[in-house]
């Protein structure tokens, strides 16, 4: 496996790894038991789906290390998720929102990924399919229902449309990685992507009566190492073990 491609699957990989990490801190914290199990269903979903790729990549390397090394003993220069999946849960809303938008991606970047020339890129897509599917439509439904619901759960998704908004561009805006990647028809032409998460995007806050926000900078930096200080209080808490007591077995 070539460099590009191991960084490619890193992304998808840590996108995953990181947000499922972020959904998991919600075990026993949901407004409702029934959405406290969905929610942490959901993490289970992306970790396992991380840990597929993560597997697949210390094979790969042939040099000892273990999937649970790549998650646990990199630095947060060295992960290459999207800013997006790595900040605050905030309210039910903004977590809400937040694997909306995520979901929207994933979902059209695994059906590009079905016909990729990477036999486990395309294999893994398969996999991941139906459980995006579902993410998608629980969160499309809860931004739905909260947006076109009572004046304070309007207000919250107001608040987290406010606050995320900045920070979607980043999924959809190829850089040099992602154009090698499809010129090896691994990966997608993201500027195809764009049109289509963005008229799902607006179809869902249209029934939430929510307004489409105004176009505006936006932040990146993820995909390439640059991160928001909210990673760093992430990898702390999810490596401490591995990394106070290396090679513990339980």
């Amino acid at each position: 496996m070539d460099q590009h491609t191991h960084n490619y699957l890193l992304r998808l990989a840590d996108n995953n790894l990181i947000l499922g990490q972020r959904m998991a801190q919600w075990c026993g914290h949901g407004p409702v038991l029934e959405e406290d199990i969905a929610m942490t269903n959901i993490a289970l979903d992306l970790i396992g789906q991380a840990t597929l790729v993560y597997e697949h990549l210390a094979e790969a390397e042939a040099g000892g290390r273990t999937a649970d090394d790549i998650a646990f003993l990199r630095d947060a220069h060295q992960f290459y998720n999207v800013q997006l999946v790595e900040l605050p849960n905030g309210d039910f809303a903004r977590t809400t929102l937040r694997m909306f938008f995520f979901s929207t991606f994933q979902s059209l970047l695994l059906d590009e990924l079905r016909t990729s020339t990477d036999a486990f890129v395309s294999g893994f897509a398969a996999k991941a399919a139906k459980e995006t599917a579902y993410h998608l439509r629980h969160s499309a439904d809860w931004v739905i229902r909260m947006g076109d619901g009572t004046p304070e759960s309007r207000h919250r998704m107001e608040s987290a449309l406010s606050a995320l908004w900045a920070y979607t561009g980043e999924m959809l805006t190829p850089d040099a990685l992602d154009v090698q990647m499809q010129a090896a028809a691994i990966g997608p032409d993201l500027t195809i992507l764009a049109p289509a998460w963005t008229q799902k995007v607006k179809s869902v806050l249209e029934e939430a009566t929510l307004r489409f926000p105004a176009d505006t900078h936006m932040y990146s930096g993820g995909k390439n190492g640059r991160h928001t200080e909210h990673l760093g209080y992430i990898l702390a808490e999810m490596q401490f073990l591995p990394r106070a007591y290396p090679g513990l077995k339980w």
